[in-house]
Order: C-alpha cells, then sequence, then structure tokens
C-alpha cells in the first residue's frame, strides 16, 4: 500500500466526520461539512503538520499509537480500522494484547453525556480519551504521552492531581489499583508495553513494588472523589466505573445529585471550562 492511498483514506474519513458528530462546535464560513485538519489534530493529539504530511503523502510509516489515535477521532469501524493499519503497514494488536479500541456505539454513548465528566481508559488505566468536561474538573490531559497518561503510572509516582484522599483512602486506592493492574496482566501477558510499565513501577515505587509482590490480584471500585479545582475549591462527587466486557475498556463517570452544593459547582466549573475553551480560540 502506499502512502497516497493512506493519505486519500484519512482526506475521505475526515470528510464524512461532521464536527458535531466528535463534539466540536461548527463555527461559520465552513467549505466543508468534514472536520478540518486542525480539528482532526485536537481530537486525535497528532500535530496538524503531522496530519498534513500524511494526507499529503510526505510521510507514511506513522505508529500504531497514532493509528490508534486517529482511528477514534475518525470513529472507524472494525473494518475500517483494520484497513488503516494495513494501509500503515502494520497488523492490529492481536487479543494478547490490551485492546485500545473505542467502538462507535461506545463513542454515540459519551456524546450524550456532553454535560458530565466523562473518561475512558483501557484496562490497564491508560486513558484513551476524555471529555471537555472532565478536563475542566480534572485538568487537561491532551499533552501528556506515553506513560503519563496511565493513572497507575501517575499515582504510585505522586504526579499533581487534584483529587483528595485521606491517608486511609490513599492506602485502598493505591492498593485497588495494583491489584486491578496485575489481574490485566495476567489477562494480556504478551503485551511488552505494559510489561515494561510495571517493571519500571517496580524500580522507581517502593510502594508499588510492596504491593505488586503481595501477589493481590481484584477489580479497582470507584464510589467517590474529592476534587479540589483551583476556582471552585473542593467538591465531592459521586464516581462510577463503567466496565465494557467486549473490549475491556473503562468508562469513568462522574456527576452529583441535581439540588446539591455539589451539582452548583460542577454546573459552575462547567461554565468555568466553556470559558477557558473559549479564550484558546
Amino acid at each position: 500500500m502506499t502512502a497516497t492511498e493512506l493519505g486519500k483514506a484519512l482526506r475521505r474519513w475526515r470528510d464524512r466526520v461532521s464536527p458535531e458528530a466528535a463534539g466540536l462546535p461548527a463555527g461559520d464560513h465552513r467549505r466543508a461539512a468534514g472536520l478540518r485538519r486542525e480539528e482532526l489534530a485536537l481530537l486525535a493529539g497528532i500535530s496538524v503538520d503531522y496530519i498534513t504530511r500524511l494526507e499529503q503523502g510526505r510521510a507514511a510509516n506513522p505508529s500504531g499509537q497514532v493509528v490508534e489515535a486517529l482511528a477514534r477521532a475518525l470513529r472507524l469501524s472494525g473494518d475500517e480500522r483494520a484497513y488503516l493499519y494495513g494501509l500503515a503497514e502494520l497488523v492490529p494488536p492481536g487479543p494478547e494484547m490490551v485492546p485500545r479500541y473505542i467502538t462507535p456505539s461506545v463513542q454515540r454513548l459519551l456524546d450524550r453525556l456532553v454535560g458530565t465528566p466523562v473518561a475512558v481508559s483501557d484496562a490497564a488505566m491508560t486513558l484513551l480519551l476524555a471529555n471537555p468536561m472532565y478536563a475542566a474538573l480534572m485538568g487537561d490531559f491532551s499533552g501528556l504521552r506515553g506513560f503519563e497518561r496511565n493513572a497507575v503510572w501517575r499515582n504510585f509516582l505522586d504526579r499533581p492531581t487534584r483529587a483528595r484522599h485521606t491517608p486511609q483512602e490513599r492506602r485502598a486506592f493505591l492498593a485497588g489499583m495494583a491489584a486491578e493492574l496485575r489481574a490485566t496482566a495476567v489477562r494480556y501477558p504478551a503485551d511488552r508495553q505494559l510489561r515494561r510499565m510495571i517493571a519500571e513501577l517496580r524500580a522507581q515505587s517502593e510502594r508499588f513494588a510492596e504491593l505488586w509482590d503481595a501477589g493481590v490480584v481484584g477489580r479497582f471500585d470507584a464510589s467517590h472523589k474529592t476534587i479540589e479545582h483551583p476556582q471552585v475549591g473542593l467538591v465531592t462527587l459521586d464516581c462510577d466505573l463503567l466496565r465494557v466486557e467486549e473490549n475491556d475498556l473503562h468508562i469513568l463517570v462522574y456527576s452529583a445529585e441535581p439540588g446539591t452544593e455539589a451539582a452548583e459547582k460542577l454546573e459552575l466549573i462547567s461554565v468555568l471550562g466553556t470559558q477557558s475553551l473559549a479564550d484558546k480560540n
């Protein structure tokens, strides 16, 4: 397959996805109904220049991570995703790898939750997708790459977070993460990226090494989470972890009971988040 075919496919798929379908404002003076390159770059977390070079045939060998990000942003079906991997001369991840594919049906579900903070992670707790409300609540993760997008990595290595725990809650939180990650590692023993992350965590985090060597296997559960927003202050929200068993995905949803102070703060965060995005445009 040639780079020209890859570029044509990307352009064809980009033209068929409307901004509204991707959760973006349509704006005025659009010459085409589909996504602009800048919008696809935003959704996929890839530079506009690289997308331009791919479409024009000046770049021919995108990485698997780039292909997966493009497949998600362009809302490709399973067959289309496999075709894109073929055009990039790559083999789609097999069943021995942690799935990172968000199906169009899951994407449509997320589209209906625009007013709710929602994030999608893979079974290893690596963030795949977060909606603008999640970014407004928890911070913008779009610039993070590699292991920095993984919740286990970030929490055990004490990366900045808006979540607040008591010492007891933090102990239980970290233990639950380690137990879930071990269960994932058992399901996907051939995933080299996962094995490398675990090895580096054991080397860099004494607490992770202790929990890992204890051999506990389980499922991480969430119920409530207290978040310290830089402008709104502390807000405690319900936190539901939904599991898509077929694709082994985690959907994290934050909500508040209507009429409560937490609901009012979440609404304010929504307004503040929208204003922040508008200021960047």
